[in-house]
């Protein structure tokens, strides 16, 4: 049986079919957010409720001054006492309406620049929450929620929840106090008119019902089919270097009509669920006028009814059925923001697997210091139902410079990325300083272990700020000490304006040994005391990897370091190497004693002595 944790998930992905429990839970969670977001501002939400309030009393004053204008003031002006006319009640009833017209003008600003400062505050929580969150999210779950969903999360999402506070928020307000008020009004004018009246609501009811659940299905299916279409554009252009190279261009045209013609259907059939309600209202709402017009105009002939009662009716009656129109299009946005907020509440629900303990333990070193010791102990550790490391035992005493090698698979990037905490191990503990991850502030972690991968991935900017990622605090001369130390100075002081060159986006204006030079001068001047490099030395050329080969001892003098190379001249400079094989480790020795040997490292180290004659 299906519990609400099983649905933790349903609403990042696209499901068509959901059951009736499953909606039911998604739209409490939805509507938790909801409530989470307009808490803050419960005081001005109360203060634009009384607002809207008295403004829906003077709007609703018209039909009834103009009613008691037919009635009391054209009689008093065309027959007034003593044989003269009396032009008073003319006059107050003018003057009433005019101030029920300025109050109604004045309270309906008051209440549009009320609303549309607490909606627009509103988006602004809900944007930096979801930024936040996903920012803090592992890396597990970007693994399986592609950068489009996200964006179509910020972006179209956002925007459904945007249209529905910037436009629909006063409709329905206003509407909901009309039919409440103007309902009431109709039974105290005139009790019979008011029970023909509601003699067309079952018929309206069934139609709201019938529009309510299958709107539901279509706006959640529009959501789904927009965050399709974002992600397969973000894909497109994310990768046009390998769409253009391998001449995909014709196969993403196909992927994106489909999938733009899916999103034109389900857009097709929420605007075909408007198309027959709207004007099912506006029928319904046009007999009932005709039934209140034909029993009225027999009544005010036998003399049961003034003739200003009834057309106040009538015009009280045109103004309740114009406000169920306007629900309508308010139940337009609502859907669609509502299907938004059960994608962006599914998000903000994903719950951290390594989460920062509540009571941290510092490190024996003192806090922002370490040692650098790695301790692997008993450690497994498998994505999903493989299990990448069985069981594994390591220690990495402080300073030492340990190489992992090994074939493709053997498990060397999971044991790097579980000495960054990336990922918590199943079963076991890794600890620095004797103290297992999952016991420091995040902080100290982060201080402590510093990766940097093959993608090298730079951001838009300049050069000095790129690097000064790495400690935001750093001044102009560390930067260029932490650039000279590992050779990158010479290439960035050439170019047209050195540290403060724009490196653009992705690090475009580098070609990929400057851009990996460039995140090597970041991790350095982190000065981490463990410093993780998974084949980071992949994209350099030859003359750029001896730069920082010679940097790299220098700089990892004292200094805990994984490094993680295919290339096994980046080998040499390490203390100790380590060959992986299926998770476990099958050689442990310096890299002189292993080539001197028999085993693997030795066959690889001639094979690659061989390549190079």
């Amino acid at each position: 049986m299906s519990t609400p944790a099983d649905w933790r998930g349903v609403a990042t992905e696209d499901d068509d079919d959901l059951s009736a429990s499953a909606s039911s839970f998604l739209r409490g969670r939805s509507r938790r957010l909801l409530g989470e977001l307009l808490r803050p501002h419960r005081r001005e939400l109360w203060v634009l409720l009384e607002v809207i309030l008295v403004q829906n009393l003077a709007w609703l004053a018209g039909p009834f001054l103009i009613g008691v204008g037919i009635d009391v003031a054209v009689p008093a002006l065309l027959d007034g006492s003593g044989g003269r006319a009396d032009p008073w009640p003319l006059v107050w009833t003018s003057a009433a309406m005019v101030a029920a017209a300025l109050a109604d003008t004045g309270l309906r600003y008051r209440f549009l620049v009320g609303s549309g400062r607490v909606g627009q505050a509103v988006l602004l929580s809900l944007r930096r929450r979801v930024f936040e969150h996903v920012q803090h999210l592992p890396l597990s779950f970007h693994e399986r929620y592609t950068s489009g969903k996200t964006i179509s999360r910020l972006t179209s999402d956002v925007e459904a929840l945007a249209e529905l506070l910037d436009e629909g928020l006063d409709g329905l307000l206003t509407a909901l106090f009309s039919v409440l008020t103007i309902g009431v009004v109709l039974l105290v004018l005139d009790p019979p008119l008011g029970l023909v009246a509601l003699l067309g609501f079952p018929l309206l009811y069934l139609v709201s019902r019938w529009f309510q659940r299958n709107s539901t299905i279509a706006y959640r299916r529009t959501r789904q089919t927009i965050a399709a279409l974002i992600v397969q554009f973000t894909e497109t252009f994310g990768g046009i270097r390998a769409v253009q190279a391998f001449r995909r261009e014709a196969r993403n045209d196909e992927l994106h009509a489909q999938l733009n013609e899916d999103n034109r259907r389900a857009h097709h059939r929420a605007f075909w669920l408007i198309a027959v309600f709207v004007p099912a209202v506006t029928m319904i709402g046009n007999l009932i006028t005709v039934a209140v017009l034909g029993y009225g105009a027999l009544r005010v002939m036998d003399g049961h009814l003034a003739v200003g009662v009834l057309v106040s009716f009538l015009l009280y009656l045109r103004r309740f059925f114009d406000p169920l129109q306007d629900i309508a299009m308010f139940y337009n946005s609502y859907q669609s923001a509502s299907a938004a907020l059960e994608k962006l509440s599914g998000v903000l629900e994903e719950r951290s697997v390594l989460a920062e303990p509540a009571d941290p333990v510092p490190l024996p070193s003192g806090p922002g210091t370490a040692a650098g010791e790695l301790v692997f102990d008993g450690v497994r550790f498998g994505y999903g139902a493989a299990t990448v490391l069985p069981h594994l035992d390591l220690t990495i005493p402080a300073g030492q410079t340990v190489a992992l090698v090994g074939v493709t698979g053997a498990g060397k990037s999971t044991l790097a990325r579980l000495a960054a905490r990336f990922y918590d191990p199943v079963a076991g503990q890794v600890r620095l300083d004797g103290v297992p991850l999952d016991r420091l502030a995040d902080a100290d972690l982060r201080r402590a272990v510093v990766m940097v991968t093959q993608e090298s991935f730079l951001f838009s900017g300049s050069i000095a700020e790129n690097i000064c990622f790495g400690r935001p605090d750093a001044g102009r001369a560390e930067v260029e000490a932490a650039a000279r130390a590992i050779g990158a100075h010479t290439f960035i002081e050439a170019l047209p304006e050195g540290y403060d060159t724009d490196v653009r986006k992705r690090g475009g204006r580098l070609s990929a040994g400057q851009r990996q030079l460039v995140s090597f001068a970041r991790a350095f001047l982190a000065a981490p005391a463990v410093l993780v490099l998974d084949e980071a030395t992949s994209s350099l050329d030859v003359p750029s990897e001896r730069l920082v080969q010679r940097a790299l001892q220098t700089l990892l003098a004292d200094r805990t370091a994984l490094i993680i190379a295919h290339r096994l001249s980046t080998v040499e400079i390490a203390d100790r190497v380590l060959v992986m094989d299926g998770g476990r480790l099958v050689e442990d020795g310096s890299p002189a004693d292993l080539v001197a040997g028999t085993g693997r490292f030795a066959d690889l180290h001639r094979a690659w002595a061989d390549s190079l004659v």
